[in-house]
């Protein structure tokens, strides 16, 4: 593994759906999430990460310190006694583990920063308080992200379908079609903004370089392998990168995000945006402070 990174960064991904929901809301049968106070749609940071993990997953298929904590039909006690496993601790002795070996904790917590990528990456609380519960410590992660935000209100619709797949065999008796709902956004275009701190993949995980440009390959296609019907059309349009000179930065986070403008190409078109294209990003390089360098990918 190679040493964690030594600067600060901040980003901002911007990504679309079309004829989707990009995340459902479970309070509200599933219909796409808005802010009520300003109509503006929301996608929340754990539906980002899972797709960045799924990504981490796809690519590196549970490969040595690739592996993924937070996984689909996986128990989260399965992971942390594969630690105690390779470190050849028993749980049932771990009191007296503890008091042979007092850095036991830090040894247990640093094998699965080594070993899961999104644990390294995002960080976990990895104690389950359940009966005879595996404490694999609590790990504050360098890469946080925020709520994405739409640029514009957005205008949840609901469709109607129907469908030939009955679910009973007495409704099968009585009609050959049933109806069914989903929920869509016919275009919005999504701003989430996002942190890595350098001191903490320093002093606690050994976040590494390799791990970071995997992790901007992650984001710009965290989307290409998870498409669905449901969530329609979505794509990452842009990533930007700040990079500070330094472990704990040049300048605010804010005023970087306040340097990245995402405004209509023609002000005066009132029209529901329908694409990408009626967009223009503007980031004012040129006002950067001091020790701030930005990186565009799409």
């Amino acid at each position: 593994m190679s040493e964690p990174i030594q600067n600060r960064y901040e980003f901002v991904i911007l990504f679309d759906v079309e004829n989707g929901n990009p995340n459902g809301d479970p309070d509200a049968g599933n219909m796409p999430r808005v802010d009520p106070e300003t109509g503006l749609g929301l996608v929340s940071d754990v539906c980002l990460k899972r797709k960045i993990r799924n990504y981490i997953e796809t690519v590196k298929e549970d490969a040595e310190g690739y592996r993924i904590y937070i996984k689909d039909g996986v128990p989260l006690n399965r992971s942390d006694a594969a630690a105690y496993t390779a470190l050849g601790v028993e749980e049932k002795n771990i009191k007296e583990t503890k008091k042979e070996k007092p850095d036991i904790d830090r040894t247990i917590r640093d094998w699965m920063c080594a070993n899961f990528y999104d644990v390294r990456t995002f960080g976990a609380v990895m104690t389950t308080f359940v009966k005879a519960a595996l404490n694999c410590g609590q790990v504050r992660g360098p890469v946080q992200l925020g709520f994405a935000r739409s640029i514009e209100p957005v205008s949840p619709q609901e469709i109607t379908i129907t469908r030939v797949a009955i679910t009973t065999e007495a409704d099968a008796e009585k009609k050959g079609t049933e109806m069914g709902r989903k929920y869509i956004i016919p275009y919005g275009l999504y701003r989430c903004e996002g942190y890595i701190s350098a001191n903490l993949a320093r002093k606690t995980t050994g976040f590494s370089e390799e791990d970071l440009e995997l992790l901007w390959q992650a984001i710009l296609n965290m989307f290409e392998n998870d498409h669905s019907a449901a969530r329609g059309k979505m794509a990452v349009r842009e990533l930007i990168v700040f990079r500070h000179e330094s472990e704990l930065g040049c300048a605010p986070a804010w005023k970087l995000f306040d340097a990245v403008q995402v405004t209509r190409k023609n002000p005066e078109d009132l029209a529901p945006a329908r694409s990408y294209d009626a967009y223009q990003v503007i980031v004012d390089e040129a006002a950067l402070p001091a020790g701030v360098t930005c990186r565009r990918m799409a």
